[in-house]
């Protein structure tokens, strides 16, 4: 299964996502508007490896699924002592789309997965050897997983009942070590703090718009957190999971044993809170990942400890079965998954498949070369962050390119080359319709179209870009916080007041 996600890494086209955090690998930023910095040191410690190639981009994400697996088992091996267990913990990942091909993509998850299936393991190890000092630890893996993205702190309730629930509770009060791993996570988090008291906390409010928006309820928006979360997970081992979950939690509560309060809260906490969102929000497809490898251990732990509770013998079995079911079912549906992305000559959904909707954007990249080429242009705009991304991943800086508008995205970079593109023919490469942005009548530029670009998959297109010569205008990197080219959500009222100021 290594080797198929090692294969899938190379084969298959980046994302526009993972060419926009391999753009922050290459800056040196504290942190960045949309997540803290851990993924693009996670793609540096690639590249450095493999080169700026599919692989390299890649390469820490395939290690994290690894040793995510083995935290994983030594949790069971620590809690059980069944070698079944440690089996089961190592498959259910596996089994899953998301873990068992799809973490070989980067993102901020991935980051996350290991640092926080790593604090999970130290507090098992705190449990097993009542060595306060793996609070310590505990802390230490508690910051990376917060340097690596903010759901991490929907961790905390579980550490809360963790260390207040069992019987235990006036020993942590009273011991240092749980308040020297909260200094200890926040120190690490530091870079975060820093750079977000130097840009107003502008990451904390980007997250923050997400977290507090207000919609009417929705339908639809259920049914798509449920409909991917058994995608990603498997429409055999969520079920599964959630009800070893459930059981977990029976227990831990009702005897106040501390691990399986721990696995259990970690979890059901989250997946409630994201299901509350869904009635009035999209619930991005990812954002859940952080928590399931947590279930997991809970299920390959669960499994093995029903009979020691004296639960009917149907219970038992069926339990088991279910479990094994979920792994086998899974593996399956992995493998199918990776033949479909890679080998499949088929778009079997047209317009909305998931892997066609951000891959082939080579022909596109060798048309704007043939256009900059004829034109004389020496720098590339647009106007939104995936074909920003997409358009530096094939350049690789032979040409600056600038998204010239959310420049708070930008905060921190470098200079792209700012000899190459004031005084300069420039190209704007957008999607269809972005031509339009009332933005560009703030600006002194000078339009001409040349031509449109079909981004094709498989026989269907999958978008449409515009390509224009832009003159007599010169791109500002750093406009003032106020201004619509600042800002990543610009309203259109903003542009018609402004226009009108003007």
């Amino acid at each position: 299964m290594t080797a198929l996600r090692v294969a899938y890494a190379c084969l298959i086209d980046l994302r526009t996502d993972e060419a926009y955090y391999w753009t922050w690998s290459k800056e040196h930023a504290l942190c960045f508007l949309d997540h803290p910095p851990m993924i693009a040191w996670f793609i540096r410690f690639g590249t450095a490896i493999f080169g700026d190639t599919n692989l390299g981009v890649r390469f820490a994400g395939i290690l994290a699924m690894l040793v995510t697996q083995l935290l994983l088992a030594d949790i069971a091996r620590r809690v059980t002592r069944d070698v079944r267990a440690v089996v089961l913990a190592i498959l259910l990942p596996e089994a899953a789309v998301y873990y068992g091909l799809l973490m070989a993509k980067v993102a901020p998850d991935v980051a996350l997965i290991p640092f926080a299936v790593a604090m999970f393991w130290a507090l098992v190890r705190l449990v097993e050897s009542n060595d306060a000092r793996w609070w310590l630890a505990a802390g230490v893996f508690g910051g990376l997983a917060l340097l690596s993205k903010f759901t991490a702190v929907m961790f905390v309730p579980a550490i809360l009942a963790f260390m207040l629930v069992p019987d235990w509770r006036m020993r942590w009060l009273k011991s240092p070590y749980p308040w020297a791993a909260a200094l200890i996570a926040l120190a690490l988090f530091s870079p975060v703090l820093i750079w977000n008291v130097q840009h107003d906390f502008a990451s904390f409010r980007f997250q923050l718009v997400r977290a507090t928006a207000s919609h009417p309820i929705m339908a639809r928006t259920i049914a798509e957190y449920i409909g991917m979360q058994l995608g990603l997970v498997g429409f055999v081992l969520l079920p599964v999971t959630l009800v070893d979950l459930i059981m977990t939690a029976r227990r831990g509560y009702r005897t106040r044993e501390p691990v399986a309060i721990l696995l259990s809260t970690a979890v059901l906490v989250p997946f409630l809170y994201f299901l509350w969102k869904s009635f009035t929000l999209r619930v991005g497809d990812t954002w859940p990942m952080f928590m399931w490898p947590i279930g997991f251990a809970a299920v390959a732990i669960n499994v093995v400890l029903l009979p020691a509770e004296g639960r009917p013998a149907r219970v038992i079995r069926s339990t088991a079965r279910w479990a094994n079911t979920a792994v086998i079912s899974g593996l399956v549906i992995v493998v199918l998954v990776f033949l479909y992305s890679v080998a499949s000559p088929w778009n079997l959904i047209g317009h909305n498949d998931p892997i066609g909707s951000e891959a082939n954007y080579g022909p596109v990249a060798a048309r704007v070369q043939a256009e900059l080429d004829k034109t004389g242009a020496t720098w590339i705009a647009t106007t939104d962050y995936r074909t920003y991304a997409m358009l530096r991943w094939y350049f690789r800086g032979r040409v600056p390119v600038i998204q010239i508008n959310e420049r708070g995205r930008f905060q921190g970079f470098a200079d792209p080359g700012m000899d190459k593109i004031k005084g300069h023919t420039g190209l704007y490469v957008a999607r269809e319709h972005d031509d339009r942005l009332a933005l560009w009548n703030l600006t002194t530029a000078k339009r001409e179209p040349l031509e449109r670009v079909d981004r094709v998959w498989r026989g269907t297109v999958m978008g449409t870009y515009l390509l224009e010569k832009v003159t007599g205008w010169t791109p500002e990197l750093n406009p003032p916080a106020d201004s619509p080219f600042f800002r990543w959500r610009v309203l259109a009222e903003d542009i018609h007041v402004t226009s009108r100021a003007g």
